[in-house]
C-alpha cells in the first residue's frame, strides 16, 4: 500500500506538501482546543467560586463510567496510532484491524455516555428536566457545564469516528492507495478527542 504522492500545483516538492497538510491540521486543532478552553475557565472558575457546591456536584457524576471510558479511549487512540504505523510500513490489512478495532471502542465509548446520560435523568439531575432537585444555583451551573462539555466531547468523538470511518474504503480497495499523511491527521484528530477527555474526566469527576 504506497503512500498517495500526486503532487498540488502549488506546492514545489512533496514534502512541502506534507508539511503544509500537517500544519494546517495543527491550526484547526488549536481552534479546537480554544472552544473547549472556555468550557474548561467557566468550570474553574465555578470551582473557584463555590468550592463546597462545586464537590457537592460532582459527587453525583458516575465516576466508574467515566472511568471505564477514559480506558476505551485510551486504548482506542493506542490502536489508532499503531494504525498509522501500520499505513507507513505497507501494512493494509494490519492497519484495516485496528482501524476496526478503534472505531469499535469509539463506538462503545459513544454507548457508555449515552447509558450514562440515561442514568444522570433517572437520578434528577438534569436542568430543566429536573427542575425539582435542580432549582439554579451553583449545583444547576455544574450540570449546565457538565452537559455542554460532555455533550460538545461527544459531537467531536462522532466526527473523529466519521472521520477514522472515511479510511476504510481506501484499505479495502486495490484502485486507491492510503496516505499516510491523511491517516496521520485523522489520528491526531482522535488523540486530541482523546487528551481532551481526559482532561474532562477529573475536572468534572473527580473534584471530591
Amino acid at each position: 500500500m504506497a503512500e498517495v504522492s500526486r503532487l498540488q500545483p502549488q506546492f514545489p516538492t512533496l514534502e512541502r506538501q506534507r508539511e503544509a497538510d500537517h500544519f494546517g491540521m495543527l491550526i484547526f486543532l488549536a481552534t479546537e482546543v480554544l472552544i473547549f478552553g472556555g468550557l474548561f475557565a467557566a468550570l474553574f472558575v465555578l470551582r473557584a467560586e463555590h468550592s463546597t457546591e462545586y464537590t457537592k456536584a460532582s459527587k453525583e457524576m458516575h465516576y466508574w463510567l467515566g472511568g471505564i471510558n477514559t480506558a476505551v479511549l485510551l486504548t482506542s487512540s493506542a490502536l489508532v496510532a499503531l494504525m498509522v504505523e501500520a499505513v507507513k510500513a505497507g501494512s493494509a490489512r494490519l492497519a484495516k484491524y485496528l482501524l476496526f478495532g478503534a472505531l469499535a471502542l469509539g463506538l462503545t465509548f459513544l454507548a457508555i455516555k449515552f447509558m450514562e446520560y440515561g442514568l444522570e435523568y433517572r437520578d434528577g439531575v438534569v436542568p430543566q428536566l429536573s427542575a425539582a432537585k435542580l432549582r439554579g444555583g451553583p449545583h444547576a451551573l455544574f450540570m449546565d457545564l457538565y452537559f455542554a462539555a460532555t455533550g460538545l466531547h461527544a459531537l467531536h468523538v462522532l466526527g473523529g469516528l466519521t472521520l477514522l470511518a472515511s479510511l476504510i474504503w481506501p484499505f479495502g480497495t486495490a484502485r486507491r492507495d492510503t496516505s499516510a499523511v491523511f491517516a496521520g491527521n485523522a489520528a491526531l484528530y482522535w488523540h486530541l478527542v482523546d487528551v481532551i477527555w481526559v482532561f474532562l474526566y477529573p475536572t468534572l469527576y473527580l473534584a471530591r
